[in-house]
């Protein structure tokens, strides 16, 4: 199993301060990303520089050659996801520094990073 930081939202397109859970059932790369059925992830609010969600990865990437932007996805199955934005810990409180992420649409996390962010984010979510 591999850890994961997917990262949600964009300086053009931000999240919206509130997460509605139900929403969140695909994430999308521009490249082929090496996230597997079977990882763990956390979910970042790009913008906000929170992390709001564990999930599980629940499909293989998928290509779409239809589109030219964000071909590659694959499905998602959060466990815990922080509703409010305005509540959901900093990404630095586990460990993981945003400039580490400029420009990609995830990052692979140590299994300590990931542990930290999922007690933060299940404390913030409770």
């Amino acid at each position: 199993m591999t850890y994961w930081l997917l990262v949600r939202g964009r300086g053009e397109k931000p999240l919206d301060r509130y997460i509605d859970a139900r929403q969140i059932r695909t994430q999308g790369s521009t490249k082929r990303p090496s996230v597997q059925r079977g990882d763990r992830a956390i979910l970042y609010a790009a913008v906000w520089q929170a992390i709001f969600g564990v999930s599980d990865v629940i499909g293989d990437p998928e290509n779409d050659p239809s589109r030219s932007r964000w071909a590659w996805s694959y499905g998602l199955r959060p466990i815990v996801v922080v509703a409010d934005l305005n509540g959901a810990p900093p990404v630095e409180a586990a460990g993981i520094f945003p400039q580490s992420l400029w420009r990609h649409s995830h990052i692979r996390l140590t299994e300590k990073q990931f542990e930290s962010a999922r007690k933060l984010i299940e404390a913030a979510a409770k």
